[in-house]
């Protein structure tokens, strides 16, 4: 009898583990923030770069395809969170050049990119909070506000970037942590202009709010469509949508609730 041949592990075959290292560069950068457009580009450069000259790309906000043509071989994943951490895209990148100019191995490249994935890196939480109070303190100034509302807008920006911090480890649950954020804003608003604490609510709330505007989905959302990534581009538009939906109604809500206040 003929010996059955036994299968042969992926990532030893070298084809298989080049379209492996293609696919995992690519999910790494959509599921953190960039452009499908800029995605398909660094994966087909891998696999290129990899001694593939024939390989086909397709990048949606939640799914990602690559193959080489004529044979077949095709592998997909995919992107179930997105967050924005262009940190991350910026390693991915270095790493595709590295790769392009034979400074890495593509065993290397495979090992960097798995790090690179596990790797959450972040700023201390205090810093990250200070920093929402600066943003929202900024911006309220920038919208129309005065001098002597900057502390009490620092304040509450620092509030609700917290809120929203702790909302996400206790509740798992998409955009929830958005609308608690905002009815938090806008209570403490409305407390500090009814207890005369600030002048002007409507920067105050505007400025607060800031650190959660989706303006970078936006713009990636833009620039896929004019891009020719129909898909992608209403996908990242509908779900920056959903986010300012989310922070409108948390705003809404306290209004409508205890607005009669003021």
């Amino acid at each position: 009898m003929k010996k059955l041949q036994q299968p042969q592990n992926y990532l030893n075959d070298p084809k298989a583990k080049l379209l492996k290292t293609s696919l995992l560069a690519g999910k790494i950068m959509m599921a953190n923030g960039s452009e499908a457009y800029r995605v398909e580009d660094t994966m087909k450069r891998i696999v290129i770069n990899g001694g593939e000259e024939n390989c086909s790309c397709y990048v949606t906000a939640t799914g990602i395809f690559v193959g080489l043509e004529n044979q077949q071989r095709v592998m997909i994943d995919n992107v179930d969170q997105r967050v924005i951490n262009l940190e991350k895209v910026v390693a991915v990148n270095e790493l595709s050049r590295q790769f392009a100019e034979k400074k890495i191995t593509l065993d290397v490249l495979y090992k960097k990119l798995i790090r690179i994935d596990q790797r959450v890196p972040t700023f201390p939480l205090w810093l990250e909070i200070i920093a929402a109070g600066i943003i929202s303190a900024g911006a309220m100034y920038l919208f129309g506000g005065v001098l002597a509302d900057l502390l009490i807008t620092f304040i509450i920006g620092c509030i609700g970037f917290s809120i929203s911090v702790l909302c996400k480890q206790w509740i798992n649950l998409n955009y929830f942590d958005l609308f608690i954020s905002s009815f938090v804003i806008g209570f403490l608003s409305i407390c500090a202009v009814k207890y005369h604490l600030a002048t002007k609510i409507d920067p105050i709330i505007i400025g607060s709010i800031m650190p959660f505007v989706p303006g970078v989905a936006i713009t990636n959302s833009f620039r896929d469509i004019l891009a020719g990534h129909l898909i992608s581009g209403l996908a990242r538009g509908t779900e920056a949508l959903i986010v300012a939906a989310t922070i409108s109604a948390g705003i809404a809500s306290v209004f409508n609730l205890i607005g009669g206040w003021l």
